[in-house]
C-alpha cells in the first residue's frame, strides 16, 4: 500500500466527516484529531486520569508519555483520512493501518515491530418471531485492537458490538486495569468470546425448532420437505458463524501460551481461560454444522419417500383402473362375431369380472401396503 496518504496527513489536518466534530478536537490543529474518536483517556495505576473529558490522541499520548500510564483510544468506523493522522501520531504499521480502515478482516494476531495488531469479529444474534427462509440469524462487526506498550486503540466496524460497557467495567477494576494494554486486550477477547457464547445458545434454540418441525407428524395436507429453505438458510447462517470463531482459535492459543513482551504475564494466564471458552463455542458450532447436514439429509430423505409413497398410490390405482379398460376396450372393438355378445347374461357377467377383478387386486396391494 501506498504511504503517500499517511505522509500527506501527517503534514496537513485530517478530512473532516460530514457529522459535526465533538467538542474538544479542533481538527484544524491536530492531525490526530478526529470525529471517528469515540472515547480518549490517560489510564494511571489503574485509573482515569484527570484532564479534559475530550482529549486529542495526540495531547493524550504526550501526557502518557510524561506521567507515565497508557492512552486508550477508541474509534469507531474511521475513514483513512481521519485515521491516517492517529497511525503518524503512534507510528502504526501501513498493512495494518490498511486492514483497520477496511472491514471485512479475518480474524488475526499479527506483531508489527512493537505493537500487536488483533482483529476480531463480533457476532449479534437478530432476534426474529418466526425462522424463515430468508430470516437473519447473526449479523457480524469486527473490532481491530492496536496494542503497544503504553496505548491500546480500538477500531469498531459495524453498529453492533459497542464498546462503552467494556470501558466502563474495567474502569471499575483498577487492579486487572492496572496491568496496562494487555489487560484491555483480553478484556476484549473475552468481551467478544461471551458474546459468541450466548450466540450459540440462541442459535441452538432455533436449530431444536427446526428439528422437530422436521421429525414431527406433518399436519393434514402439508407436504413433507418444506422446511429445507429454512435449514439451509439457518446452516448459511451457522458458517458465517464458524467464519468468526475458527480463524481464532490460533491467536487466542498463541496470546495463551506464548510469552509475549508485550502481554503482561498475569495477563497471560487469563487468555488461557478465553482461549478455553472459544474451543468450546468452536465445537458448538461445528456440531451445528454437521447436525444441520443431518437435518436437512432427513428432511430430504422424507420428502423422497413421501414422493415414492404418492407414486405407488398412483401406480396402484393405474393398475386397478387397467382392467376395466383392457375389457371395455376388447368389447369396444364392435366385430360382428364375438362370444357372449348376444348371451342374455353377457352384461352381468362383464361387470362381475371387473369388479372382482379390482376388488382382487387393490385388496392385494393394500396388504403389501401400497394403498
Amino acid at each position: 500500500m501506498s504511504m503517500l496518504p499517511y505522509l500527506r496527513a501527517a503534514v496537513r489536518p485530517a478530512l473532516r466527516r460530514s457529522t459535526p466534530v465533538q467538542p474538544g478536537y479542533d481538527t484544524t490543529r491536530d492531525p490526530s484529531a478526529s470525529s471517528a474518536v469515540v472515547d480518549c483517556a490517560v489510564y494511571r495505576d489503574g485509573r482515569r486520569a484527570a484532564g479534559p473529558a475530550c482529549l486529542t490522541p495526540r495531547e493524550a499520548i504526550r501526557r502518557v508519555r510524561e506521567d507515565g500510564g497508557f492512552a486508550w483510544i477508541g474509534l469507531h468506523e474511521p475513514t483513512e483520512e481521519e485515521f491516517a493522522g492517529i497511525a503518524a501520531v503512534f507510528g502504526l504499521h501501513p498493512l495494518a493501518v490498511e486492514d483497520a480502515v477496511h472491514a471485512h478482516q479475518r480474524p488475526k494476531l499479527e506483531r508489527y515491530d512493537d505493537t500487536l495488531f488483533t482483529v476480531f469479529k463480533t457476532i449479534h444474534y437478530v432476534e426474529h418471531a418466526e425462522l424463515t427462509a430468508t430470516s437473519e440469524v447473526v449479523e457480524t462487526g469486527e473490532v481491530m485492537c492496536f496494542t503497544g506498550t503504553d496505548f491500546v486503540i480500538t477500531v469498531r466496524h459495524g453498529g453492533q458490538g459497542s464498546l462503552r460497557g467494556l470501558r466502563h467495567r474495567l474502569q471499575d477494576d483498577p487492579e486487572l486495569l492496572a496491568k496496562g494494554p494487555s489487560a484491555v486486550l483480553h478484556s476484549l477477547a473475552d468481551h467478544v468470546v461471551d458474546g459468541y457464547i450466548a450466540v450459540a445458545a440462541a442459535v441452538q434454540d432455533d436449530i431444536d425448532e427446526v428439528e422437530s418441525a422436521v421429525f414431527a407428524a406433518p399436519a393434514k395436507g402439508a407436504a413433507r420437505g418444506g422446511d429445507a429453505g429454512r435449514i439451509y438458510q439457518l446452516k448459511r447462517e451457522v458458517l458465517e458463524f464458524k467464519r468468526a470463531v475458527a480463524p481464532l482459535l490460533r491467536p487466542m492459543e498463541l496470546l495463551s501460551e506464548r510469552p509475549m513482551r508485550l502481554v503482561d504475564p498475569d495477563i497471560q494466564k487469563y487468555f488461557r481461560d478465553v482461549a478455553d471458552h472459544l474451543a468450546r463455542v468452536h465445537e458448538q458450532v461445528v456440531g451445528f454444522d454437521e447436525l444441520l447436514n443431518s437435518i436437512l439429509q432427513a428432511n430430504l430423505a422424507q420428502a423422497t419417500v413421501a414422493q415414492n409413497e404418492d407414486m405407488r398410490k398412483i401406480t396402484s390405482w393405474a393398475a386397478i383402473i387397467a382392467v376395466p379398460t383392457m375389457i371395455c376396450g376388447v368389447y369396444g372393438m364392435n366385430f360382428d362375431h364375438m362370444p357372449e355378445l348376444r348371451w342374455e347374461y353377457g352384461y352381468p357377467m362383464v361387470m362381475t369380472a371387473i369388479i372382482g377383478s379390482c376388488f382382487a387386486i387393490h385388496r392385494t396391494l393394500r396388504r403389501n401396503g401400497w394403498l
